[in-house]
């Protein structure tokens, strides 16, 4: 089972991990803002991640939490949901994480006890050769929020293609694994097909400029 948020990092997980052959994938698992019926930090509409999940060919499983969401509900959702898998036989969950130690550190806390195994096919790679390698093999994804003081607003609204990635500059994570800015994918070798979408009207709130995302 790999945690999805539909953006590039989880998208790219997926695919190195049917590159790997090393695991049958199950399912895809994200959560959802109950009020918004978006995804949580990434605002992507619910319809979309199906739409994108489809174009993968696996299941999605949406997990509802409140808006905002206390930490300890946050975790037993995800607890009931990994329970419930491996009782349909999941042995193990993946992430796209790629070098945050507390992240991952947090994720080994979190499901231990759980009888799961963690996987992290992505750990530890070099993110500006990383995000060379995604884009040059025809992963394209939409920015969907930027967190200004970290960004440039005005990238809100752009693709994640290869001059998107030569362009960034160096004292900025390429993946935007810092918070930097969240993606949502609609094309690449882990999709059948190419989503056509486009941008729509934009919203700042609290240092983060979000776009929402439409179907062509």
């Amino acid at each position: 089972m790999l945690a999805w948020s539909g953006g590039k990092d989880s998208a790219w997980a997926l695919h190195a991990l049917r590159s790997g052959g090393e695991f049958e994938i199950a399912g895809l698992f994200t959560t959802i803002n109950q009020d918004t019926d978006r995804v949580a930090v990434h605002e992507v509409r619910r319809s979309l991640l199906i739409e994108q999940a489809r174009a993968a060919g696996v299941a999605l499983h949406t997990i509802p939490i409140p808006r905002p969401c206390p930490n300890a509900v946050y975790e037993r959702a995800i607890a009931d949901f990994v329970a419930a898998a491996k009782r349909e036989g999941v042995t193990h969950v993946a992430f796209g994480d790629l070098f945050l130690e507390d992240i991952r550190r947090y994720r080994q806390r979190q499901f231990d006890g759980a009888g799961i195994e963690l996987v992290f096919p992505l750990w530890g790679l070099p993110t500006r050769a990383l995000a060379r390698e995604m884009t040059a093999a025809g992963l394209r994804a939409w920015i969907s929020c930027v967190d200004t003081r970290r960004a440039p607003p005005e990238w809100a609204g752009t693709v994640f293609d290869p001059a998107f990635v030569a362009a960034v500059p160096q004292d900025i994570d390429p993946c935007g694994e810092n918070g930097e800015f969240h993606t949502f994918v609609f094309d690449g070798p882990m999709l059948r097909d190419r989503l056509s979408l486009r941008p729509g009207a934009r919203t700042e709130s609290e240092g983060m400029v979000c776009v929402d995302l439409l179907p062509e």
